[in-house]
């Protein structure tokens, strides 16, 4: 069986893959030769990073990540609207609901970043480097396998 985040062959029965230390169930992995399980879902795709909080290993696809930021920037969005209906009372609450927000996704924020370095097959560090990693976070990731694992699109 292959594991549905890595890719990586895993025992049958396993409750976590040994390779990027994703929990599975019963429906998490899927047979080798069988088709990709891995949802285009846009509920899927922003849910993947927080699936795989703290995973540095292995390769994102864009559109991961961009509906990873998509996600975080409407949350961020409606907190703030909502501390603006609230006015100078919740503001405070506000400020730090929002600050408990981005501590929470910074993690996983770095973890797909670096992850997404990975499909344009270069060093996570480039995540370091502004305006080039933006360019690098658009680019189209390398079709096949690559020093960082296969493929996420599983083309």
């Amino acid at each position: 069986m292959q594991c549905q985040f890595c890719k990586e062959e895993i025992q049958d029965g396993a409750l976590k893959c040994k390779h990027c230390g994703s929990m599975l169930n019963s429906s998490s992995a899927i047979t080798k030769g069988s088709s990709n399980s891995i949802g285009d879902g846009f509920s899927e795709l922003c849910l993947q990073p927080f699936k795989k909080y703290a995973v540095f290993e292995g390769r994102a696809r864009r559109k991961e990540y961009w509906y990873f930021v998509l996600l975080c920037f409407v949350i961020s969005f409606v907190i703030g609207f909502i501390g603006g209906i609230l006015g100078s009372g919740g503001k405070a609450a506000t400020n730090i609901l929002n600050g408990l927000f981005l501590l929470g996704i910074i993690i996983p924020s770095i973890a797909v970043g670096i992850r997404r370095m990975h499909d344009t097959d270069r060093s996570g560090w480039w995540i370091l480097l502004p305006i080039v990693n933006i360019v690098f976070l658009c680019l189209n990731g390398q079709q096949g396998q690559n020093r960082f694992g296969d493929d996420p699109k599983g083309s």
